[in-house]
Formats: C-alpha cells, sequence, structure tokens
C-alpha cells in the first residue's frame, strides 16, 4: 500500500512512503531524527491571568525535551550501510578498538599459565579468529546489532583460579615440550628437514586444556537459558528505570580500566586522551567539512598520531634507561607479538589437545557465564540506542544470549583461554562515529578473521602502546554510561520511588564490588575465603560485577516496590516500553531483528 503526500518544503513536489515509513515518520535512512517522537506531558500552558503585562513564553521555551523511541542525529542506522569504502575503514577502526581486550588478557594470563611470547602470540591469534567468529554469528542470527563479540574480564578470576590450580604443582620449572624432527628426505646429496615445534610449556598446555574444559561446560549456561526462552521471561519485567543502572555501570564500572592505564606511561596515555576529544569533538566544528571525516575517524587520526609519537620516543632512546615496567608500558617494542607471531596460521579445534575437566572449576566458570550474560544485556541495550533501533524485544535478548553461548563454546573449543561477551568498548565507539551500521560491523569480524591468519601483519596492530588503549578506553566507556542514563528519560525523575531506586542500586554497585576489590588487594584473597577455591570464586566474581550488582538491585526493588499504587506504572517508564515487549507488536522490530534468510519463518522469536 502506498500513499501520495505533498511536500510544502520541496515546493508540493509528491513523494512515495510506504505504510511502514509513515507510521515511524520517516525511512530508517534518515536514522532517527524524527522516528518515534512522543511528548512527554505536562509543562505546557502560559497561565493566564498576565494580561497584558507580557508576552507569554513560546511553549517550546517550557516544555521538556521530547523522549525519543530511537536515539535521533544517527548518521547510519542498524539496516542502512555507509558506502563501501567508508564502511570499510569504519570497520577497521572497530577491528582497533577491539585489539585492546584482546591483547591485554592474554598478555595476563599466558605468563601465568607458563608460556611465553611464542604461546601468547598463538592465543592472541586465536582470540582474534573466534572473535570474528562470534562477532558474525551474532549479527547474522543472534540479536542482529552491530555488536562486536569480543573478551571478557568477568572470566579472568576463574581462569586464574585454574591455573593455580593444585594439580599443575608437579609441574615446578616449566619446560618446552621436547621438539619432534622428522627427516622426510636423506640421501648422501640433500637432507631436508622439517621442525615440529612443541606448542608450548607443559604447564602452560594443561592450563589451557583445564580452562577449555571449564568454558566448554560454562557455555551450556547461556545456551540453555537463551535457546529456552527463560532471559525472556526475565527481561520481559525490565522497566527502562531498571535497565538504567545495568547498562549506565556495564560502561561507568569499567573506570579501573580508563585513566589508571593511562597514567602507566602518561606522556603517551594523556595525549591520546587529548588528541582523541580535540580530533572528534573540536574539529569537526572549527572546519567545517562536506563529510564527516574528522569525527567519524577520530580513533584512526588520533591513534596514528600518538603511536607515531610514541615510536619517535622509543627510537630517540628516552626510555634506554627506564625501569622495566616502564619500557613495558611506553616502548613500542616491547610486546614480542611481531617476532613471536607465524606468517600465516590457521587457528583449529582442540589444537592445545584434548580438554580436561574439574567439576569446581566448571561452576566457577558457568558462574561468570552468567555475569557475562547479564552485562551483555546491558550493553546490547546500549548498542540499540546508538544504532538508532528500537528496544530490544526480550525474544531477541533470550536468543543473542543462546548465540552468545554458542560463542563460548567456540572458545572453549579453539581454546583462547576466556570467554566472549559484547564488547562494551565497540558499542561506545558506534556513539562517537554516530553509525550504527550492522554491515559496518560485519565488516570488521573480517579484519579480525584476516589479521589473525596472517599473524606478523595482525601483531603490528596488537602491538600498540596499553596506555593509547586506556585512553580510548575513557571515551567509550563513558559513551556506554552515558546511553545508560538516557534512559532515564522514560521516567519520572520528580519521583521519590524513582529516587531511591536509581541512586540506592548505582551506590551498591559501585561500593559493593570496590569493597571486593580492595578486599583482595590487600589480603590476596577475597571476604569469602573458604577451602572450597570454587566457591571462593563463585561469590567473588558475583559480587565484583558492578553491572551485575546495580542490575540486581534495580530489577528487584522496581519489580516489588510499590506495584499497587497507579502512579508507579508510568514512574517507572514500563508503558513506553509495551510495544516492545513481543516481536509483533512494532513493525520495526521487524525492520531490525528479523532474521536473514526468511529465517523468521522457521523460527518465530515469540
Amino acid at each position: 500500500m502506498a500513499v501520495r503526500l505533498d511536500d510544502d518544503s520541496a515546493g508540493h513536489e509528491h513523494h512515495l512512503i510506504s505504510w511502514r515509513q509513515r507510521e515511524q515518520g520517516f525511512s530508517c535512512r534518515g536514522c532517527g531524527n524524527r522516528r518515534g517522537e512522543t511528548r512527554m506531558a505536562g509543562g505546557g500552558g502560559g497561565g493566564g491571568g498576565g494580561g497584558s503585562a507580557g508576552a507569554a513564553p513560546k511553549q517550546d521555551d517550557t516544555q521538556p525535551h521530547p523522549v525519543k523511541e530511537q536515539l535521533p542525529n544517527i548518521s547510519y542506522c542498524i539496516t542502512s550501510p555507509p558506502p563501501w569504502p567508508e564502511a570499510i575503514l569504519l570497520g577497521f577502526q572497530h577491528y582497533l578498538v577491539m585489539l585492546g581486550t584482546t591483547v591485554i588478557i592474554p598478555t595476563v594470563l599466558v605468563p601465568q599459565m607458563g608460556g611465553g611470547n611464542d604461546e601468547k602470540a598463538k592465543v592472541i591469534q586465536t582470540f582474534l579468529f573466534v572473535a570474528g567468529l562470534n562477532t558474525l554469528l551474532q549479527t547474522l542470527f543472534g540479536t542482529r546489532l552491530p555488536a562486536v563479540i569480543g573478551g571478557s574480564y568477568t572470566f579472568v578470576v576463574p581462569t586464574i583460579s585454574i591455573i593455580l590450580n593444585d594439580r599443575y604443582n608437579d609441574i615446578i620449572d616449566p619446560h618446552k615440550v621436547p621438539s619432534f624432527v622428522i627427516l622426510l628426505i636423506a640421501s648422501k646429496y640433500v637432507t631436508i628437514k622439517f621442525k615440529v615445534v612443541g606448542l608450548g610449556t607443559q604447564r602452560f598446555l594443561r592450563a589451557m586444556r583445564g580452562t577449555q574444559g571449564a568454558l566448554i561446560v560454562a557455555s551450556v549456561v547461556q545456551i540453555i537459558i537463551g535457546f529456552s526462552g527463560l532471559w525472556r521471561l526475565v527481561t520481559r519485567f525490565l522497566s527502562p528505570l531498571s535497565a538504567a543502572p545495568l547498562v549506565a555501570l556495564a560502561g561507568f564500572g569499567l573506570y579501573q580500566l580508563g585513566f589508571p592505564g593511562v597514567a602507566k606511561c602518561i606522556e603517551i596515555g594523556l595525549p591520546q586522551l587529548i588528541v582523541l576529544v580535540i580530533v572528534s569533538q573540536y574539529v569537526p566544528h572549527a572546519i567545517h567539512l562536506k563529510k564527516n571525516i574528522f569525527d567519524r575517524f577520530a580513533v584512526i587520526f588520533s591513534v596514528a598520531i600518538v603511536w607515531l609519537y610514541a615510536f619517535i620516543l622509543t627510537v630517540g632512546g628516552a626510555y634506554r634507561h627506564a625501569a622495566p615496567k616502564t619500557q613495558q608500558h611506553c616502548r613500542t617494542d616491547r610486546s614480542g607479538l611481531v617476532a613471536a607471531s607465524p606468517w600465516i596460521r590457521i587457528p583449529y579445534p582442540f589444537q592445545w589437545g584434548a580438554p580436561t575437566f574439574e567439576a569446581g572449576e566448571a561452576f566457577a566458570m558457568m558462574v561468570a557465564s552468567f555475569v557475562a550474560l547479564v552485562e551483555s544485556t546491558g550493553t546490547f541495550i546500549a548498542v540499540s540506542r546508538y544504532a538508532s533501533a528500537t528496544q530490544v524485544p526480550p525474544s531477541i535478548l533470550s536468543r543473542g544470549v543462546g548465540w552468545q553461548g554458542i560463542g563460548i563454546l567456540l572458545d572453549g573449543i579453539f581454546g583462547t583461554a576466556n570467554g566472549s561477551t559484547a564488547s562494551v568498548e565497540n558499542a561506545g565507539l558506534l556513539a562517537l562515529t554516530r553509525v550504527g551500521s550492522r554491515r559496518v560491523v560485519q565488516i570488521s569480524a573480517g579484519f579480525m578473521i584476516f589479521f589473525s591468519i596472517l599473524g606478523k601483519f595482525g601483531a603490528v596492530f596488537a602491538s600498540i602502546p596499553g596506555s593509547i588503549i586506556a585512553a580510548l578506553y575513557c571515551l567509550f566507556f563513558a559513551y556506554v554510561g552515558a546511553a545508560g542514563l538516557g534512559l532515564l528519560q522514560f521516567s519520572n525523575l520528580n519521583s521519590f520511588r524513582t529516587k531511591f531506586i536509581l541512586g540506592f542500586s548505582v551506590f551498591l554497585g559501585l561500593s559493593i564490588p570496590q569493597y571486593f576489590k580492595e578486599y583482595t588487594s590487600v589480603a590476596g584473597y577475597g571476604p569469602v575465603h573458604t577451602g572450597a577455591r570454587w566457591f571462593n570464586d563463585i561469590v567473588n566474581v558475583i559480587f565484583s560485577s558492578e553491572a551485575l550488582v546495580a542490575g540486581f538491585v534495580a530489577y528487584f526493588l522496581d519489580n516489588t516496590l510499590q506495584l499497587h499504587e497507579s502512579s508507579t506504572r508510568k514512574d517507572r517508564g514500563y508503558h513506553f516500553w509495551d510495544k516492545f515487549r513481543t516481536f509483533k507488536k512494532d513493525p520495526r522490530s521487524e525492520e531490525f531483528y528479523s532474521l536473514p534468510f526468511k529465517l523468521n519463518r522457521f523460527f518465530t522469536p515469540d
């Protein structure tokens, strides 16, 4: 069905629009500038009795900002890809951003497992390869949001517990697995030898296999909760008020990865932060171009400038006599990845050997998987906002969680030593570029797979100093936190119920994890210290997650406090998301979240 409308501003020219575009206000290519707008009630009139004492103020001056079901001013939304050259550059930018977590986690874990630079390089390659696969699966069959699926710090605690397990104490000094030399051709004229290099140290291999077994078991948690629809039942009771602390602390809760990382090499990290802010926020308003170049590619510009500056400091001898820790954080040639990475290597399943299974380790990793599930839910909501999509229906969140469980299963099969979650930093990059296109993130997945196979080339970019990455985090985590605060536009902030739930959940979400982390840093173990290490890990993982603590407190209070009062439903903003609680209530849900290849005929979301 089509309708002709007159456009006065275009000289009464006629334009055809579809019924869906007419309902939404404009097509998806406009990306939310006018779509789904609703004026909040209140404010209004100009109070009579003024007579000729003065003109009444304009109505717009006294009205609050309109509520937006979809975030406006997004250049390319989830279903509207930019031109191919621009999309490729944006995809490469997403690849650069996700490298931070991909490099940091193996850099911390592999040495403790007994591995060296060779093993670290191979783990990073495997991490990249699996992240690319998981990102493609999530964007094609999961939530279909432009969400990068990468490593998670939530899994670090149970992984370290596995590494320190007593069953590895029989290996006191890690040593290389004996190499095998195969003589293929030998004669009095020529001898050709092929050396099969050992995959790593014995301790590294055994610890990696234990981690693989725990991840494989842990993946079952998200697979069952997601594909069975259990998470759909939980998230149907989610309101803007209870979602705001969850999303906000999914970003703000990672504050310890921001400026503390910048300060590890302040002469590189601080310039990166300053240049990033100037290029992305000030230069576009000072230099007016037809295309948004500086703000859209601010990461590439700023990283290139500061990385070159760090390289000059390195070759100039600025750190020649510095402390080893300073050299590790500041020099551009200290990662050891370029020399250790093979030119070409394709990661493959069970490359470290057959996984081993231990019940306690599996339990701890299963709890970490659940925590990552909750944190990813907050990140998915933030991604939907910055992609100018509508609120994610509960059935789609549940489907995404199920596919994230498949991702953790792949982590265990390939051996990444870490589980998967939705990348918070890449969600923040969507906000910086104002490009929420699904295709861009799928291109970035292609870069992950490509550079994971061509190890030397990928290692060059993976050698970016950590302080540069931490400076990027300062901006991206802030954007995700702001997405959570933006959900409060649907709630009544003049309600004391709202103030209590919001303030109490956010405060506990920051305070409780801080207590657990401070206790651990002083005592060397968490507040719960029993003879069962797996039980200690379970408690520590749960209460060390800011997003989980804040989200649980807000969810519980919002669904139990003063529900009998008639004003509560509107105060919490619950009615704004009614149309998105089932997949078919709003036609935009089908546009944004339907499966490709007409698979919705076989897999109905609700």
